[in-house]
């Protein structure tokens, strides 16, 4: 007599719901008689009832179970805060990149479009990332090692993370931006009353001389050096941070 004829062959869903005790006895009863018949596919459904039980005896002891932080629902909030933040972050520097890699507006009944500020993209960049309530940064001050390498790698002997700390200055960060002309960087630095100051660099378009421009309530003081274009944007009140492109070598 042939068994499996007796007994049709069950699918995977039935075998899943014989391991959960869901199958009604009658059918029951033909998985058991063509699990006999079938010795290897058996072994199979046994090991999947063993791992059944021992997930149902796990959860059944939840208080046992060790503390995991990372579940915790302050640091879920967190995670998920930072990366929306993140993801704003990056959507800026490409709106960034974007916005000031031409003119301003389009042309209009025969006139000309204004001419582009020096540095107006370092002063967006400021607005954007050097307030307090800013994105978190890609490199923060326990990774300028990193972000050296990353500024010797575009930008060779003129990519430096400057140490302002004789100007009572300490880095706070960096976050990298692109530009039309290439990859940019802006380092942003604190001093002890909590005043903040932004150095930008970029590829030189054309070569800036040293100079300085005000825009609202910020001060841009810019200049090139070799294949390279900077610029410290500060509050236009910030008397201390008008010392800072000399110390730098502004050339």
């Amino acid at each position: 007599m042939n068994i499996e004829a007796i007994n049709p062959e069950p699918n995977e869903t039935e075998l899943h719901a014989w391991v959960d005790g869901r199958l009604d006895a009658a059918r029951r009863g033909e998985v058991e008689a063509w699990l006999e018949a079938n010795p290897q596919q058996a072994e199979q459904v046994r090991a999947w009832k063993r791992d059944a039980e021992q997930l149902r005896a796990t959860h059944a002891q939840a208080a046992a179970w060790p503390a995991n932080p990372q579940l915790e629902p302050n640091r879920l909030r967190r995670r998920l805060r930072a990366r929306r933040q993140r993801r704003f972050a990056v959507a800026a520097s490409l709106l960034l990149a974007l916005g000031l890699g031409g003119t301003f507006g389009w042309q209009a009944r025969g006139m000309r479009p204004p001419a582009h500020p020096p540095m107006a993209d370092a002063v967006a960049a400021y607005r954007q990332f050097v307030d307090a309530d800013a994105p978190p940064m890609e490199f923060d001050a326990r990774r300028s090692g990193d972000l050296q390498q990353w500024l010797q790698r575009h930008f060779g002997e003129a990519g430096q993370v400057p140490d302002l700390s004789a100007a009572g200055y300490r880095l706070l960060g960096g976050r990298l931006l692109s530009t039309e002309q290439g990859a940019a960087a802006m380092l942003v630095y604190q001093d002890a009353s909590g005043a903040r100051v932004g150095f930008y660099l970029r590829p030189r378009a054309q070569r800036l001389g040293r100079g300085q421009r005000r825009d609202g309530d910020l001060l841009a003081q810019y200049w090139s050096y070799r294949n390279a274009s900077f610029a410290v944007v500060s509050g236009a009140g910030d008397a201390a941070a008008r010392a800072l492109p000399r110390l730098l070598g502004d050339g």
